[in-house]
């Protein structure tokens, strides 16, 4: 027997194809999903209490713990199933058991992506890319699915980023391969989280163009203009005009290094800058907030210890 969990998209738990009744309240599925993404360690019980239920007071917070995690445990029990247990709780801390065997979407997704992490994409080989192909099939959505806590809007903008890395190297794997409708669906997904993404465009028209859309590849440098406009408030970059012009004279051929060449004048790379500085800023702001109530924790755990030495 195992017990499969699925954090991407809509949180679900699995044993033997099973579902596993007694985990839908939307706390419990925090809990558990928290554990899981940061599944190599050990928590404090007092940083989970405050993390969970930071609004209440410090007993109540503990109390709703205590509560939350026999649920846990009663719902991943088995009687029957013979082996290590798979939620460890300590009298002051608590993980998840990795030695139990249980199935986890985003560790196979993280794993993928580690394993092809100094790769680029124009060197992968085929079996990088079915790895990868595998790892996006995981990605059923973003990291649970209706959850603002500060600590899941970090995670999932980190994970959201692994997403994205992979699609943008299985774009240039299969625009290195001619595998022209499989990177244009790759480059399809990409734009769909970052529409002002302007290197995803160029690498559309292109496949597009190679494709035989040429008035596919024509439309796309339209949707550029409109994502860079509405989005940045800027123009496209030279060479992204540059490659519109080569399309729409139906020469590609006697430019081909607009693609990926880099452009000759700095300022023009500025718009994709000032696109990851402002998601790095909404990370960093989550970060921060993270970082706050773990001091928070701590500062409870301590002070509680004071009084029981006293």
């Amino acid at each position: 027997m195992s017990i499969r969990f699925q954090l991407f998209g809509k949180f679900s738990v699995h044993r033997d194809d099973e579902p596993v009744r007694g985990l839908e309240a939307g706390k419990e599925q925090e809990l558990v999903s928290y554990l899981l993404v940061r599944r190599d360690r050990c928590h404090p019980r007092e940083a989970l209490a405050t993390l969970l239920w930071g609004d209440t007071s410090t007993d109540k917070s503990k109390k709703y713990l205590r509560q939350a995690l026999w649920h846990v445990q009663t719902a991943l029990e088995d009687g029957e199933l013979k082996g290590p247990p798979v939620l460890l709780v300590g009298h002051d801390w608590v993980q998840f058991n990795l030695q139990s065997g249980l199935w986890l979407d985003v560790a196979l997704f993280e794993q993928a992506f580690a394993a092809t992490c100094g790769v680029p994409g124009k060197d992968l080989d085929e079996s990088d890319s079915e790895m990868l192909k595998k790892a996006l099939g995981l990605y059923k959505g973003d990291l649970l699915e209706g959850s603002y806590n500060d600590w899941c809007l970090f995670e999932r903008e980190r994970l959201q980023n692994i997403y994205l890395s992979m699609l943008e190297k299985l774009l240039i794997y299969s625009e290195k391969h001619g595998k022209y409708e499989a990177g244009q669906d790759y480059g399809s997904k990409i734009l769909r989280y970052d529409p002002a993404r302007e290197s995803t465009h160029r690498q559309l028209m292109y496949l597009q163009y190679r494709a035989g859309d040429r008035t596919g590849a024509l439309r796309q440098y339209q949707r550029c203009v409109r994502a860079l406009d509405e989005d940045l408030g800027v123009s496209p970059q030279r060479r992204t005009t540059a490659l519109y012009e080569a399309i729409r004279a139906d020469r590609l051929d006697d430019a081909p290094s607009i693609v990926d060449a880099p452009d000759a004048a700095a300022p023009s790379s500025l718009p994709e800058v000032l696109g990851r500085l402002k998601r790095l800023q909404s990370v960093l702001a989550a970060i921060h907030k993270q970082v706050q109530s773990d001091i928070k924790a701590v500062e409870q755990g301590l002070e509680t210890t004071k009084q029981y030495r006293h």
